[in-house]
């Protein structure tokens, strides 16, 4: 891929098409342009929509239709994810690379096209294709149904928050070091809040965002984590929160003064602008818990109040500590869903197919690599391979070579994945492979961390689904005993979740919507090293069971 350094020119249109007559059309036209930014005092061209980052937001309502026309007039590929949207047999439009599309190349133009079906809240869109999410990012607001309320206090404002990181240099240059030397790429250089990470070191201009309230009002903030590599915390001084939806899923609101929040989710909390008047720090940092490096620059924006003078003090508080695990376990442990009579927790309660997915990391020889040896990722020791011709278009037309449905549903040798034994299980095979599911099957996945070399949380993001987060715990998942325990009452619904460093999360879903559905780590560095595979998910019989036909426009390889 060409550097960010090229002329760059993408021309996104996107036109929503409602589904009842009165449905207000929503026109957006955005634009991708090439624009130069200034941060960390130093000044960079950067690929964005519509000359800002973050991009703009994408507005539409539940049930409405959405098409957006992608022109690439850039020297290199791109794609772009609705994340988060469910895109029932729409799979042609979900956007990864080489999954579900070939790449929009050079002069080349794509219609995506998709129903927002049952959903509504806060989610985001990126590119999905290399680093190129790092600036390629911005959210996507799902307003309820005309005449129907939140189920929360109806608040005075909303805003938008969307959390980042920067580099210095290219992201592009940062992938490509992992591929030349062998070893991890370098950490960002600054976290952003809206695109501004806020007064750091030896950088006297570089300027934070201002969140601006009026007193006694009520704001909802939606919450946007689009960094590439690291859960974040945020808070803001003498204020709370009481979330109220996560991932566009609604939840029983709770209130905390500290959101945990991982690459890939979204957290939407009420905040109520009830201190005194004043500017008041609102910071986010990293969380983790183990030896892996992270950019421990904490982004610094502002609070203030209406008619606060502005060389007020800004009133500060302090931050998690980056290891502070415990904090990630009350905000994730608190999420419940709303489990209503109009918001149904349907979680699958008969199972068909208990898989176990090992995540970690491994490491290859590497003949061309500094030490021999290439760090890698995979799942039950399977790194995968992004094939040449995109999956979803080799299981619609029957290509044959392009992939295998062996993909080990549970791992092939198991061994203490989380204890502190012999280095074993560190090499990991190549390979690209699908797990197969009939439509309409009902799926538990335990996705059971590995400490092998480099115990972290993994931020797990599915396409195509929903799924229930029905348990989680420390050390390896017991089969026998650890059922016992999982919520299976009003488990909280989410695209993207977080498995505990040395421990294990369950799942649950329903494969209900067919084609090719990419799962994989939201940090880029581990989709990159390869943690990732796809569920291939057959035709049903029913006229509404089977993927649609391909649009004329598909993008070729």
């Amino acid at each position: 891929m060409a550097s960010w350094a090229h002329s760059v020119m993408v021309v996104l249109a996107i036109i929503l098409l409602p589904i009842m007559v009165e449905t207000k059309v929503w026109h957006y036209k955005f634009n991708v342009v090439m624009k130069n930014f200034t941060r960390l005092c130093e000044t960079k061209p950067i690929v964005t929509i519509n000359g800002k980052f973050p991009g703009p937001t994408l507005y539409t309502r539940e049930d409405d239709r959405v098409i957006v026309k992608l022109v690439n007039n850039v020297p290199h590929n791109i794609t772009i994810h609705w994340h988060g949207i469910r895109q029932l047999r729409t799979g042609w439009s979900d956007g990864p690379a080489y999954v579900t599309q070939c790449p929009i190349q050079s002069g080349q133009s794509y219609l995506y096209k998709f129903n927002v079906t049952g959903q509504r809240g806060t989610l985001l869109w990126h590119a999905h294709i290399t680093w190129l999410r790092a600036t390629v990012h911005g959210a996507i607001v799902i307003l309820p149904k005309h005449g129907v309320p939140y189920p929360f206090p109806k608040p005075d404002h909303e805003k938008v928050v969307i959390l980042g990181e920067w580099w210095k240099s290219d992201a592009d240059d940062v992938m490509n070091q992992w591929i030349q030397t062998g070893m991890p790429p370098n950490v960002s250089d600054a976290h952003t809040i809206n695109g501004y990470p806020g007064p750091v070191p030896n950088c006297s201009t570089s300027t934070g965002y201002t969140l601006h309230v009026e007193s006694g009002k009520t704001y909802l903030l939606r919450i946007i984590n689009a960094a590439l590599n690291e859960d974040l915390f945020l808070k803001i001084a003498k204020h709370q929160f009481t979330v109220v939806e996560v991932d566009a899923c609604y939840v029983k609101p709770f209130k905390t003064d500290t959101i945990y929040i991982a690459p890939g989710q979204t957290t939407t909390a009420l905040l109520t602008a009830d201190q005194n008047s004043g500017k008041y720090l609102m910071a986010i940092s990293p969380f983790m818990d183990t030896i892996v490096a992270v950019d421990n620059q904490t982004a610094i924006s502002t609070l203030r109040y209406k008619s606060t003078k502005m060389y007020s003090p800004t009133i500060l508080t302090a931050l998690p500590a980056v290891n502070a695990t415990s904090a990630t376990n009350v905000f994730i442990e608190s999420l419940k869903s709303l489990n209503s009579a109009k918001y149904p927790a349907l979680v699958p309660l008969k199972i068909d197919h208990f898989l176990t997915f090992v995540v970690g990391v491994g490491v290859n020889p590497c003949s061309t690599c500094i030490n021999g040896s290439r760090v890698v990722a995979g799942i039950n020791n399977v790194t995968f391979v992004m094939p040449t011709t995109p999956l979803l278009q080799a299981h619609y037309f029957n290509i044959s070579g392009v992939y295998t449905d062996d993909f080990p549903g549970n791992p092939v040798a198991p061994y203490n994945y989380t204890g502190s034994g012999p280095l074993t299980n560190m090499q990991i095979t190549n390979g690209t492979k699908v797990y197969r599911l009939a439509y309409n099957s009902t799926v538990q996945v335990v996705i059971q961390g590995n400490s092998v070399i480099a115990p972290e949380s993994h931020p797990i993001h599915l396409h195509g689904f929903n799924f229930f987060v029905v348990g989680k715990g420390m050390g390896n998942f017991d089969p026998l005993n650890d059922p016992k325990k999982f919520n299976l009452v009003d488990p909280v619904e989410r695209n993207t979740l977080n498995v505990p460093t040395a421990g294990w999360t369950a799942i649950r879903f329903r494969a209900d919507n067919p084609g090719v559905w990419f799962l994989h780590c939201h940090l880029e560095v581990h989709t990159t090293w390869g943690l990732k595979m796809a569920f291939l998910v057959d035709n049903g019989k029913g006229p509404n069971e089977s993927i649609i036909p391909p649009p004329k426009d598909l993008p070729t390889c």
